[in-house]
């Protein structure tokens, strides 16, 4: 007998009680946040019109101490309750998607187990309607088919039987349909999910969480996680997904939004995802790149070259030669073996370069050469040389008279104005003039100051101690080219992005850091794009932190790598636990993109394709430009018109996409994409293929893909990153020969 009809009647009936119950709770913290909101106005107007307004009446500092205590207990209180109310709000058009039913061992009972984005309780009952996604008992829904379960509660393993496993699709609070499956989310539900539209931020991917996924999301155990997953497998989603959990699950922890840190690969992907976590209901997690890292450590001192603009130079170099360099330059200059080379710079320096001299006070040797190199020297903590220094600059301060002491700490204040002046003191011995006191201390900050950047700019300047420092190191083949490259530019005050991780790393071996010291989880996106020094960077500014690292090395661009990269970063980061995890299913792009992108790569390792069947891709040749642009522009067009949201013409470069962007935006409205401005909306856009890694979009159209654009490896790579950006549609477009890279 079909049993549909009357368990769809059941279902509908539970969906009206869980929304009646949602309804009234929202009811009560609206309530609340009136009320909230009148004592948060009351406790300020309180505090204002009760105390003293002057920043010298220190007789009520106490008194606006105990007020200021109060008006941040009530904002707290009304912040909170602002969440529940944007909780129910957000919930209320879809309470759940998922049920399972379990008995656990020991019971008769059989409990169905609602799942949704966030818990739903009666207050009334206390009954729990729904269970939040990153709850224990939840896990079991990812986890688990039909048959033996378990999960981890707070108190330990609970063990049971699952009977049932139940899928939802409800929108507008009206339940669509629902079925049972026996398998982990049914491929027909993931079709459905995954064949909508690309939205401006990035999917809330709940519903269609993989075993595989969920494992990566709760792991709890380890203090290193690397997540390997080919193009579209839900990388980024997992991880801001496993951020969510962390911070759930982070009551135990003491672990707050504040403590987490996302390095992504540009500031235009940290606005993409931007909007993913306060939807799982978590919000203030910091977000950065390394080119803001760079930028902050170096505060405007040096012209840093941005990674986007580093790419676009090897993109738009002339000559096969100059393209060479700069990769050549970047592989060396990352790789373990140059931490090798600033680390004897740094010990050559120690022990050569510091130009200690004797100290002299009125007539009288305080410290002498030798004693400050020895004492220099013996460090037994492994202390940074900055602090060793200003440390014996303090000490051979307070050796002297306390009154030229102070002198000398006023220095810097009045230097400026009171040149050559004499202070009205009479000590028991002579004072230094100003010019001597100025004398004084510029012949002790000549060895207890470092310039760390005039120290990396003489390892190229002298290519002689640039090759004693190098012995036995596999240098590359060009290393005298990279030298002069390196020099000359340094010399006219730029800093390339080469160059960018190695000086930063001498900054903090020379300075130290304790910038992240709020630091507890770091999230590391498109890992493949780091090489070991930078991971040495992130080992200093990131200390006693746990680690998620996810990346894919067929996506790597200036170098080409496989999975042992993964082994370096492990090597580096020497954490004490570690896992290495694989998501190998794709499920951004069709079937037939996939295909058609793993043999853009050559390869079909490691990757398998979710079986979602759509339009072939297609590679169209032109007879011009001109002809070129109006058929890209035409289509572009069309897929909006058939429903598409988002449409991407992506160029190989960003001065193309800029050329490109002129030449067709005077005939329909365009957005041009540029790497550090903007955000992704719905319509046509124009981006650069570099700029486009790890965003995606409804449509794809590759501009200018002929043999002299893509011939390459480099080219090849950055193809394959092209091409798997399209969820349902790719068109490739070219003049003259087509890419060696296509099939057929």
């Amino acid at each position: 007998m079909d049993r549909y009809p009357q368990e769809l009647l059941e279902e509908r009936e539970y969906l009206k009680s869980t929304l009646s119950v949602i309804q009234k709770e929202l009811l009560t913290e609206q309530e609340k946040l009136s009320d909230k909101k009148r004592k948060v106005i009351e406790s300020r107007r309180d505090m204002w019109e009760n105390t003293g307004h002057s920043g010298r009446d220190f007789t009520r500092l106490t008194e606006m101490n105990q007020y200021l205590f109060e008006v941040n207990h009530q904002t707290g209180s009304y912040y909170n309750t602002l969440q529940q109310v944007k909780k129910y709000k957000k919930i209320i058009d879809k309470p759940y998607f998922g049920r399972f039913d379990f008995k656990e061992d020991g019971y008769d009972l059989v409990e169905p187990i609602y799942v949704g984005l966030h818990t739903v309780i009666d207050s009334a009952t206390q009954q729990v309607l729904v269970y939040d996604w990153r709850a224990p008992i939840s896990s079991i829904f990812y986890r688990y088919e039909l048959g033996l379960a378990a999960y981890q509660a707070p108190l330990g393993l609970v063990a049971g039987d699952v009977q049932r496993k139940r899928q939802y699709k409800i929108q507008r609070s009206e339940l669509v349909y629902f079925f049972d499956c026996n398998i982990l989310i049914n491929d027909e539900f993931l079709q459905d999910i995954l064949s909508q539209n690309a939205s401006a931020k990035m999917k809330n991917i709940v519903e269609t969480i993989q075993k595989e996924q969920d494992t990566i999301i709760r792991d709890r155990e380890n203090d290193l996680l690397i997540v390997q997953g080919v193009a579209g497998s839900g990388k980024t989603s997992v991880a801001l997904h496993r951020i969510a959990f962390l911070l759930y699950d982070g009551l135990k922890s003491n672990l707050a939004s504040h403590n987490i840190l996302i390095l992504s690969p540009n500031a235009l992907f940290n606005k993409y995802i931007s909007q993913v976590l306060p939807d799982l209901g978590e919000e203030n997690v910091v977000q950065t790149t390394f080119d803001d890292i760079a930028g902050d450590f170096f505060a405007g001192s040096v012209q840093l070259e941005t990674r986007s603009s580093h790419l676009e130079a090897i993109i738009q170099s002339q000559t096969e030669s100059e393209r060479n360099e700069r990769t050549d330059a970047y592989q060396f200059k990352g790789s373990q073996a140059f931490v090798t080379l600033l680390e004897r710079l740094i010990r050559y320096y120690e022990h050569r370069l510091i130009p200690f001299q004797d100290v002299y006070y009125n007539g009288v040797v305080v410290e002498t050469r030798q004693q400050l190199k020895n004492r220099f020297l013996n460090d037994k903590i492994g202390m940074p040389m900055a602090i060793r220094l200003a440390r014996m600059e303090k000490t051979i301060l307070d050796k002297i008279h306390p009154v030229q002491k102070e002198r000398l700490k006023k220095l810097e204040a009045i230097v400026a104005t009171s040149e050559g002046h004499e202070l009205e003191i009479k000590p028991f011995s002579r004072l230094l003039s100003m010019k001597e006191a100025k004398a004084f201390r510029e012949r002790l900050r000549a060895f207890t100051r470092i310039d760390y950047h005039k120290l990396y700019q003489q390892l190229f300047l002298q290519p002689k101690l640039f090759f004693s420092l190098a012995r036995g190191l596999n240098l590359p083949r060009d290393i005298e080219r990279i030298i002069t490259a390196t020099a000359e530019a340094l010399k006219n005050g730029q800093v390339r992005y080469e160059d960018c991780a190695p000086l930063l790393y001498l900054k903090l071996r020379v300075e130290g850091s304790h910038l992240f010291s709020d630091i507890k989880q770091v999230v590391i996106d498109e890992a493949q794009d780091y090489t070991p020094i930078h991971y040495e960077v992130f080992k200093i500014l990131f200390k006693d932190v746990k680690y998620t690292v996810l990346g894919d090395y067929h996506q790597s661009l200036e170098r080409q790598v496989d999975e042992t990269i993964y082994d370096d970063v492990i090597q580096i980061l020497g954490v004490a636990k570690t896992i290495k995890l694989f998501l190998r299913k794709g499920y951004r792009s069709s079937y037939e993109i996939n295909r058609f992108a793993r043999h853009v790569l050559g390869t079909d390792e490691d990757s398998l394709a979710f079986q979602r069947h759509e339009a072939e891709p297609h590679v169209v040749p032109f007879p011009s430009m001109g002809e070129m642009d109006e058929a890209v522009l035409q289509e572009a067009t069309s897929f909006i018109q058939q429903g598409f949201s988002s449409v991407a013409i992506i160029c190989k470069s960003q001065m193309q996409a800029e050329q490109v962007y002129h030449r067709l935006s005077r005939k329909a409205p365009l957005r041009l994409i540029r790497p550090h401005e903007g955000t992704l909306e719905k319509g046509i856009q124009i981006i650069s293929a570099h700029t486009a890694k790890g965003l995606e979009f409804d449509v794809v159209l590759l501009y200018g893909a002929d043999k002299k654009t893509y011939g390459n490896d480099f080219d090849r790579r950055l193809m394959y990153v092209a091409c798997t950006r399209a969820l349902h549609r790719l068109h490739i477009y070219h003049t003259g020969e087509k890419s060696p890279f296509f099939p057929g």
